[in-house]
């Protein structure tokens, strides 16, 4: 009922609006009259605003382009536009290549290294120096689906490498538990080579973590767990390259070929008057011009005559460990000259206070003159100590 009677009300103004209207119109000689009707002016209205409407549509049409063309609002349509725009893609793209091409290069790097930091625990073979720190994690912003494509296979052997680096850490362990003990055994402190620096708990990943590693290879997550798994396996390595090293540098074979003994360390009957007096060696006989050989590597300390000795060389070997080899004939090295385990640098004879040809030979650690016997003893030690770390490993890994 409103909607009727409120269009009737619009009629009625309609029609009231557009009226008979009358017209007079003077040409300068006669005045004429004439009427428009009222449906004629609402024609002529309605195509006057069909007129307008549409002009209005064409200026706002070209104020458009206009702001279009000068790029003040929206994205450009022009060619240059169009041009600067695939630009810019092609400059991102050629970016996201070079990230995952840098990224994929790292990767390889630290799987290189990896391997060299297993190889080397395992088989004794290389050095913590020679392979430095471990290389970090690559940090690939985006994460885009040809980077995850092109390192998912580095990955997948990072994660397989991970497993290999609890094996190695439990021989690293076995190979120091057994060369602590043999230094021990020869009266030597390890904690004076590998003091300060390293150290701590070793928290390796359980098989469950290790498998959800090995499943979610791409995650922050695992690579962040075998980052830290890798650094404590080269710090456990450092050390144990570092005791081995001191085993190499400790006298641990014989002076000459063939030895027995005219006279042991410790108290004996002094061979000139007869009384009880310390022996700080043991003296090895031979004939005239044996060949003498250093028994670790080191650096000559005095070479020539003194007092008793004789003709003496003494080696020093670092950390306080020193030997001497006295009553040379001759002396074949120079003093602060660097010598390697096995090097010939004298030959046997009979000078300073002796009876007749033989070598008197000393191990001192710190000034204070050892019994050399245990030092003789320990040839390739090292060879023995893997060794047995590798059937330590075998048994804990077989059960048999």
């Amino acid at each position: 009922m409103v909607s009727t009677v409120l269009n009737a009300n619009l009629a009625t103004r309609f029609r009231n609006f557009f009226t008979t209207r009358d017209f007079i119109f003077h040409d300068g000689r006669d005045l004429r009259r004439f009427s428009v009707a009222g449906r004629t002016q609402a024609l002529l209205a309605g195509i006057a605003a069909i007129t307008v409407t549409f002009s209005a549509y064409g200026v706002s049409q070209a104020a458009f382009g206009a702001i279009m063309a000068t790029g003040i609002a929206g994205e450009a349509t022009t060619p240059e536009a169009k041009l600067a725009r695939m630009r810019n893609e092609m400059a991102q793209m050629e970016a996201d290549v070079e990230a995952v091409k840098q990224a994929a290069q790292i990767h390889a790097a630290r799987v290189e290294q990896r391997q060299k930091i297993i190889a080397g625990v395992l088989t004794g073979k290389g050095s913590p120096a020679d392979v430095g720190e471990p290389v970090p994690a690559a940090e690939l912003t985006g994460g885009s689906k040809i980077a995850q494509e092109v390192l998912a296979p580095l990955r997948k052997v990072e994660a397989r490498q991970a497993k290999l680096a609890e094996q190695a850490r439990k021989t690293a362990q076995i190979r120091i538990h057994l060369t602590t003990n043999h230094l021990r055994s020869l009266g030597i402190k390890p904690e004076r080579y590998v003091a300060g620096g390293m150290g701590g708990p070793f928290e390796p990943v359980t098989s469950e973590a290790a498998a959800a590693a090995a499943s979610s290879a791409t995650g922050a997550a695992a690579e962040t767990s075998a980052d830290a798994q890798f650094r404590s396996l080269f710090q456990t390595w450092q050390k144990l390259d570092v005791l081995e090293q001191t085993v190499i540098s400790i006298p641990s074979m014989q002076p000459v070929e063939n030895v027995k003994l005219t006279s042991s360390f410790g108290v004996r009957s002094d061979p000139f008057h007869g009384s009880a007096a310390m022996h700080a060696g043991v003296d090895i006989p031979g004939p005239l011009g044996t060949p003498v050989y250093a028994t670790a590597d080191g650096v000559i300390g005095r070479a020539g005559r003194f007092g008793g000795y004789g003709n003496l060389i003494t080696v020093n070997h670092g950390k306080g460990i020193e030997t001497r080899y006295g009553h040379l004939s001759k002396i074949l090295v120079a003093s602060n000259t660097r010598v390697r385990r096995g090097q010939l640098i004298g030959l046997m004879g009979s000078t300073g206070r002796s009876t007749g040809s033989h070598l008197h030979y000393e191990v001192r650690i710190d000034g204070a003159a050892v019994n050399p016997m245990p030092f003789m003893q320990n040839a390739n030690v090292l060879d023995q100590i893997q060794q047995r770390a590798a059937r330590v490993q075998l048994t804990a890994t077989t059960g048999n």
